[in-house]
């Protein structure tokens, strides 16, 4: 992982650059002049291969994160090789806030399912905003509440949906109207990255793919995906 300048990737699978995140982020454009001039001197852009971890499960938290570009995940692997993964992170949305509250390790790990850019903002910048700023305050309450009933909807629903409810969850989670506001319908994502973050086979989750297809939700592309229909793949998800 390293900090870099924009490239290519970043213009074709996100935001470009960490200005235009910025630009586009809510808790963002509330601020005074010169606070979103010192935020946006302490952060930087930090970019992560493929299959290679931002965060891993153990260590302090030390950064607050938005996704410029790429798709991350957060997820848990057990000791005898079974992961569990909790969603997906797209362009525009920014976590890790609660563990940044708690000042306790990190609970699972951030993998990147695909080459990804992330924007940092170091403890200091971030527990500053908390103490000054009360729009970023409001934000970041906003976004623990919606993230809770998200994962509390999953959990409830979880054991009664099938292959097809769990890949259409998966996928309506990255088009979260709060979580991930700036999600374009057409997602750049491989069926075996949509099978991790849908906790399901490869195989189960081809079957379901075509199968949402077949309905007239989503339209399989060639390296990706389109959603046609967003509210039926949310019902069909149970949210």
């Amino acid at each position: 992982m390293s900090r870099h300048k924009s490239t290519h990737f970043e213009r074709d699978h996100g935001f470009a650059t960490l200005d235009h995140l910025l630009v586009n982020a809510p808790w963002f454009s509330p601020l005074e002049t010169e606070v979103k001039g010192r935020v946006r001197a302490e952060m930087w852009e930090q970019s992560v291969p493929a299959n290679a971890a931002l965060l891993r499960r153990g260590e302090l938290p030390n950064h607050w994160y938005g996704v410029i570009g790429g798709l991350l995940k957060w997820s848990t692997t057990t000791v005898d090789g079974r992961s569990t993964t909790f969603g997906g992170m797209s362009p525009g949305s920014w976590f890790g806030e609660g563990t940044l509250w708690r000042g306790l390790p990190v609970p699972a790990d951030v993998i990147a399912l695909q080459p990804s850019v992330v924007a940092v903002m170091p403890r200091h910048t971030f527990s500053w905003l908390c103490d000054t700023q009360l729009a970023f305050t409001h934000f970041l309450i906003q976004q623990v509440t919606e993230r809770m009933y998200w994962f509390m909807e999953g959990w409830g629903t979880y054991r009664t949906l099938d292959a097809e409810g769990q890949v259409s969850r998966a996928l309506a989670g990255l088009f979260h109207p709060w979580l991930y506001p700036h999600g374009s319908r057409y997602v750049a994502v491989s069926q075996e990255e949509i099978a991790n973050l849908a906790g399901v086979s490869r195989p189960r989750c081809n079957r379901a793919l075509k199968r949402l297809e077949e309905l007239g939700l989503l339209k399989l592309e060639y390296g990706g995906l389109t959603v046609v229909d967003l509210d039926g793949l949310r019902r069909e998800a149970g949210c």
